[in-house]
């Protein structure tokens, strides 16, 4: 994905807000003893790679901390993490859609969910969860969304360009926005309350491309969701404040999941990335 971002995101005009977003919002506090539902990839479920050490345990969801668990901590508040390792914004939806590894890989059978735990055991997709935990939990207080970076690197690994030409981008983008706003569109049919995006980072600040990848990608989902009531939480931003003490290299930060033999990092939050994106998410909520 390159300088094509503006074309997208004019693109992106072409979708009409939900009459559901226009109905009055409130936004009750996020108290200690509420409920905060948590949707979506792995950033949002805590994994790490199987080249960390000590290697994750996969059989014990409990063992993956992500930035929800950190917040409920920090809050004392009830945690329901429903995210699943390679969702896409249309797997998210319907489960038997193309994902990056969570149901399947790139529609072949076979993906995280079908060999290892998540944090919430439920059947169908994360969406029809969702919906139906917000039908029968009247606690919940906040529900956030951090979804659409696998639906990038599917583009980026199937597409004749990978994800370079003005065409494969848009296609992107009206994928990514079209998939955002049936998820709020549905969340808000049934919810009222405070309701945050999730902003990605950059594996590396000072690398142009990583930072346009990441930055369209926020872009795109900030603008699908602004319809709906939202609150931003600047993951991007905060893993840059730190990451130009070191250069921008996200990496040498700590905030990314290390590997050894090293230097060499993943793609995913460190335990410090995971509580720097809480206390994004913290800044971003009403207490």
């Amino acid at each position: 994905m390159k300088l094509a971002l503006l074309l997208t995101l004019a693109a992106l005009a072409a979708f009409p807000a939900s009459a559901a977003a226009r109905r009055p919002v409130t936004r009750p506090p996020l108290v200690p003893g509420s409920t905060y539902l948590a949707l979506g990839d792995s950033v949002t479920f805590g994994y790490q790679e199987p080249s960390v050490v000590p290697a994750p345990n996969y059989h014990d969801a409990a063992s993956f901390l992500g930035y929800p668990e950190h917040l409920a901590r920090e809050l004392r508040v009830n945690v329901v993490n429903p995210a699943c390792p390679g969702e896409t914004s249309s797997s998210l939806i319907d489960n038997k859609a193309e994902s990056n590894g969570c149901e399947n890989v790139h529609g072949a059978p076979g993906g995280y969910r079908t060999s290892f735990p998540l944090h919430v055991r439920y059947s169908g997709s994360q969406l029809a969860f969702a919906v139906h935990y917000l039908k029968t939990h009247h606690n919940v207080r906040l529900v956030s969304l951090m979804i659409g970076a696998n639906d990038g690197f599917i583009c980026q690994e199937t597409t004749p360009n990978h994800c370079t030409s003005s065409d494969e981008i848009k296609a992107l983008a009206a994928q990514i926005t079209r998939n955002v706003r049936v998820i709020l569109k549905a969340i808000r049919a049934h919810y009222r309350g405070q309701l945050a995006i999730v902003n990605y980072f950059s594996t590396d600040y000072a690398n142009p491309v990583d930072n346009l990848d990441s930055q369209f990608l926020d872009q795109t989902v900030d603008k699908a969701a602004k319809p709906f009531r939202v609150e931003i939480a600047d993951g991007y931003g905060a893993f840059q404040a730190q990451a130009l003490k070191f250069g921008g290299d996200t990496c040498r930060a700590g905030l990314l999941t290390q590997w050894l033999p090293g230097p060499m990092c993943g793609v995913h939050p460190s335990y410090a990335g995971q509580a720097l994106l809480a206390e994004a998410l913290l800044r971003a909520v009403r207490l």
